[in-house]
């Protein structure tokens, strides 16, 4: 019942749908407009010839011609003087009218069939009080019926079952009617019936064929899309499985090393001992975190979980940039676990990319690193004045993707990062991010 209701409703009150893919290129739109306005053309003269009294009643006597005699329509023969038939039909304008408004809906039948179908609908309906005397037993030229069965056909092609069903019913309202008022032939109206039911039939055939068509292409089209987002994903992960293989090699023997210098050096001071055992605790740290993100890329299951650093951690934070050797200030807000987790992380991360760039590229270098809260954000601010000039980097590569990271975090948070080199010769990162649209 919901989808009859939907399908009345889209019958009487729906807009005309547009074609999968689009129209037609230009030159098809216009040819095939003109063919259907020279079809429209012959069918208005059909019609008209098909009005009693029309050019087709000549056909006995060549000469003859309609006139009106006491508001009758009189065909009168010269050669014998004799009258081919009378009828009260319509003047020419009114003739001319109802087969405009007979044929013309044909020419919607491209680009609004649906609007089509309800003008032809009306004129099915309406055409028969104007007592026109079409030629035949019905009270409409059989131009007319073709023109409404077309339209039929184009308004149904593109619908479902249930606006088929109804575009054949509500046109059988009118069709049978009139056959009742006009007492007609109740035999040529049942042929009629039957002739409209099997055009809505091979209509909704041809159309469920074409949707299901339709259908597969696209699904066929979203499997390939699926495919290729899949052998990316692939790619990736066998990419990170790589790299995590050459990266962890490496830090592991910087680990192994750390750790045996102090007794490959010998007696060594106990400061340079502690600063051993913190690179090499460091090294261990990263190999942990990159076995974990490398568990998820092998492993189907839920990865562990741990909390996430924020703007709590970011005195442990300094403190072991300064294990590192960096000269580093911090001014933080005394309370910190009023930001949002959202906000916290990604203000971690930009503070630690920051302190990373500074000691890779101002070694030596003094940095200033600066957390302000209000109501609304969060800011931080990130300097380091001029530092020792470095050489050339041993891996011949340019610079990296640090920046472009900060601000694609901040951008996420719909926060924003600038970058820019300082008066002095340093750098200075400032960010700002809002803490309303920030993951609680």
């Amino acid at each position: 019942m919901r989808a009859a209701r939907r399908g009345l409703a889209e019958v009487l009150l729906g807009a005309d749908l547009v074609p999968r893919g689009g129209w037609r290129s230009r030159w098809q739109r216009t040819v095939m407009y003109a063919a259907l306005g020279g079809a429209t053309l012959l069918l208005c003269a059909a019609s008209l010839a098909s009005l009693d009294g029309g050019p087709a009643w000549a056909g006995p006597c060549p000469g003859a011609k309609p006139y009106r005699l006491a508001g009758r329509m009189v065909v009168h023969c010269p050669a014998d003087h004799s009258v081919l038939g009378m009828f009260d039909g319509p003047t020419s304008l009114s003739a001319l009218a109802a087969v405009a408004v007979v044929v013309v809906p044909l020419a919607l039948a491209v680009r609004y069939p649906l609007l089509g179908w309800r003008i032809g609908w009306l004129g099915l309906l309406l055409v028969p009080l104007l007592d026109l005397g079409w030629r035949g037993r019905l009270p409409w030229g059989p131009a007319q019926v073709l023109v409404v069965l077309a339209l039929l056909c184009m308004a149904g092609i593109r619908r479902e079952r249930a606006v088929i069903g109804w575009l054949w019913a509500l046109t059988m309202v009118p069709w049978w009617f009139w056959i009742v008022v006009r007492d007609s032939d109740v035999v040529t109206g049942a042929l009629g019936s039957v002739a409209f039911l099997a055009v809505a039939v091979a209509v909704d055939m041809v159309g469920s064929g074409s949707r299901v068509q339709l259908e597969l292409a696209e699904q066929a089209e979203q499997t390939e899309l699926e495919r290729a987002r899949r052998i990316a994903l692939e790619e990736r992960a066998r990419i990170a499985r790589e790299l995590h293989d050459v990266v962890a090699h490496h830090m592991s023997l910087m680990a192994i090393r750390a750790e045996s210098a102090p007794h490959r050096l010998g007696a060594l001071p106990d400061p340079v001992r502690a600063e051993f055992g913190a690179l090499s605790g460091s090294a261990r740290d990263a190999l942990a975190d990159m076995r974990r993100l490398l568990g998820v890329l092998r492993s189907d299951e839920p990865p562990g979980r741990a909390p996430q650093p924020g703007l709590r951690d970011l005195p442990g934070l300094v403190d072991s940039a300064r294990q590192a050797g960096m000269a580093v200030e911090l001014s933080v807000p005394p309370v910190l676990d009023l930001v949002p987790p959202g906000a916290g992380v990604c203000a971690y991360r930009i503070v630690q990319e920051a302190l990373s760039n500074a000691g890779r590229h101002a070694p030596g270098a003094p940095v200033a690193v600066s957390v302000c809260r209000d109501a609304d954000t969060v800011t931080l601010q990130v300097t380091n004045g001029p530092g020792i000039p470095a050489g050339p980097r041993a891996n011949g590569h340019g610079p990296g993707h640090g920046l472009a990271g900060m601000r694609e975090r901040a951008e996420l948070l719909g926060g924003s990062l600038s970058a820019a080199p300082e008066p002095d010769g340093g750098f200075a990162v400032f960010a700002v991010l809002p803490l309303t649209g920030s993951v609680a």
